[in-house]
């Protein structure tokens, strides 16, 4: 049994996704760091508000429906998706990009859907008739 344990935590993709899972968890606290300490207070000047929690309340039957702290978290996750992006896949697909260019490694050609070239062709063939396919 524990044999079983062993091999299963030794193989590669269970301590690839063991590192992955840390070190995303640290990161994830330098993004939220980013978006909180930095972006959040540029968008706080210019909007003279620090969040848009109380931006759009309505009250319904004694209820509050907070629209605009919806709002906040939509925010928050737009500029989080914008950080990573700009901070992490732009870097790693041109660091990717120029090892496989020094490696010699060309990336594949997309397979082309055989019913969309049946579909292209088609098109192609009513477009080049006299009526130009209209009836």
């Amino acid at each position: 049994m524990l044999k079983g344990f062993r091999d299963f935590i030794m193989k590669g993709n269970v301590v690839d996704l063991a590192v992955a899972v840390v070190i995303g968890a640290a990161f994830g606290a330098v993004i939220n760091s980013l978006v909180k300490n930095i972006l959040m207070p540029l968008i706080a000047a210019i909007f003279q508000s620090p969040n848009f929690d109380s931006f759009a309340v309505v009250t319904i039957g004694g209820v509050d429906i907070l629209f605009g702290v919806f709002l906040t978290a939509v925010v928050n996750f737009l500029l989080v998706a914008a950080a990573i992006y700009f901070a992490v896949v732009i870097p790693m697909n041109h660091i990717i990009a120029k090892r496989n260019a020094k490696l010699g490694i060309k990336e594949p050609e997309a397979e082309v859907d055989p019913q969309l070239a049946l579909l292209t062709e088609i098109r192609d063939a009513l477009k080049a008739t006299p009526s130009g396919g209209q009836h």
